[in-house]
């Protein structure tokens, strides 16, 4: 049967959390965290094992092969059993472990999708700097390793528009703003096509977040078991945090009425299963702050989420300016903070204000500038609007053309995965 009769693999591997499924659903099948556990024992008895004894030595080596497991499984195993360690194949949302990488789409294709990837075409992500030298390593793994018919790796930030339509129309003219776990992205997208330029990055996204909870319970001297640690500063941040308009107002009902305000968090201790738990107070809103105000958190990087975004708008081309103002979209699941889209829209609103006003009074009410229109727009599914732009992307006949194919891997080798045609184009 052709394998373009069935629908491709939509796979979206993000530093957190990787979203699995099939084109043409409107949800993953799957959200797993993006880690592995490998079984060290076997790695080490392999090495121990004489050397003549080389049958001992093969055994050890394939077991060790086979003896691993990811997501919520990797968690689980690694907190119950010494034997298994963890390792989180991509940082930053560049892949550093290759290795781990492969036996994580294995356990994917196989254990979650339960498919088999010679009869499905694949489309993967990337970030937007991604080295044309990782696209390449995953052609290779995809055509060589799982012998995939057609491989296509998108870049997230288009998929992301792609989802975020907000009339019957799809628009591919705006900025996405990714905040993932491990990297936040600026990207402006002009009809489709990526403005490379432009592109900018900022070292704060959701772990930063989760560091910073973390620290001001460790501060305020909040019970918490150190192993567990960072496990509940992560689950405070998904389940009570919420961004603020003001943060000293914040502060004073916090003060006022701390019944209303503070939360209680109740945990277990991992090895003991011991309960154990803590008060939930500023740090609800004072972790997604540290997109607004960064000085709170470090003194490396100073410079606010909107204050970005409006700089990656101003070096775009002048003619697409205010489309990319007017179609500001959000995604990753460090945007789905309550009321995150209104503050982004009011302080970009301020900056854009301030500078039209400047620009009136300099030239003494000459000349009127019209106002520009600053639009974030929020949607549900922000939290995998990447996967879901990859299903609608992949759903569509064109697809299936602009793939990679394997005869085409065989004839000329990984370099065709080396360019991505959504950076060509207009500019």
């Amino acid at each position: 049967m052709d394998p373009t009769s069935r629908p491709a693999v939509v796979i979206d591997n993000g530093t957190g959390y990787t979203k699995m499924g099939f084109a043409g659903n409107v949800e993953p099948c799957f959200i797993q965290p993006t880690v592995v556990a490998v079984n060290e024992s076997f790695l080490n008895q392999s090495r121990t094992s004489s050397k003549s004894n080389w049958s001992a030595q093969y055994s050890a080596g394939v077991m060790a092969d086979l003896d691993f497991f990811i997501g919520d499984e990797a968690l689980t195993k690694s907190r119950s059993s010494n034997a298994y360690n963890l390792t989180y194949p991509i940082r930053n949302g560049q892949v550093y472990n290759w290795d781990a990488m492969e036996r994580y789409w294995q356990q994917c294709i196989f254990n979650y999708l339960r498919c088999d990837p010679e009869d499905h075409y694949f489309l993967l992500t990337e970030s937007p700097l991604t080295a044309p030298e990782n696209r390449e390593y995953t052609g290779e793994i995809m055509f060589e390793t799982f012998n995939v018919p057609g491989l296509y790796i998108a870049v997230n930030s288009v998929l992301a528009l792609a989802a975020g339509y907000t009339t019957s129309k799809c628009e591919m003219t705006g900025v996405v703003v990714d905040v993932g776990d491990g990297a936040t992205h600026i990207v402006p997208v002009a009809d489709g096509y990526v403005i490379g330029s432009s592109i900018k990055s900022i070292p704060i996204a959701g772990k930063d977040v989760t560091l910073f909870i973390q620290q001001l319970m460790r501060e305020r001297g909040e019970k918490i078991p150190p192993e567990d640690s960072f496990e509940a500063a992560r689950k405070v941040k998904e389940m009570y945090c919420y961004t603020c308009s003001d943060v000293v107002k914040e502060f004073n009902k916090h003060d006022k009425e701390p019944g209303k305000y503070i939360k209680h968090w109740r945990g277990f201790r991992p090895k003991t299963g011991a309960p154990y738990s803590c008060d939930i107070g500023y740090e609800r809103f004072l972790g997604p702050e540290v997109f607004f105000s960064p000085e709170i958190y470090s003194s490396d990087f100073t410079t606010p989420l909107p204050v970005v975004i409006d700089k990656c708008i101003q070096s775009a081309p002048i003619d697409t300016r205010r489309a990319l103002y007017k179609n500001i979209v959000l995604s990753g699941g460090s945007t789905m903070f309550k009321d995150f889209h209104r503050r982004l829209q009011r302080d970009l609103k301020k900056i854009v204000d301030a500078r039209v006003l400047a620009s009136d009074t300099r030239l003494g009410g000459e000349v009127k500038a019209h106002p520009v229109e600053v639009n974030v727009v929020s949607h549900p599914i922000q939290r995998f609007a990447v996967w879901f732009g990859g299903s609608v992307l992949a759903s569509t006949p064109e697809f299936f053309a602009a793939c990679h194919t394997k005869a085409e891997y065989e004839e000329y080798g990984a370099s065709i995965c080396r360019t991505n045609p959504v950076f060509k184009g207009m500019y």
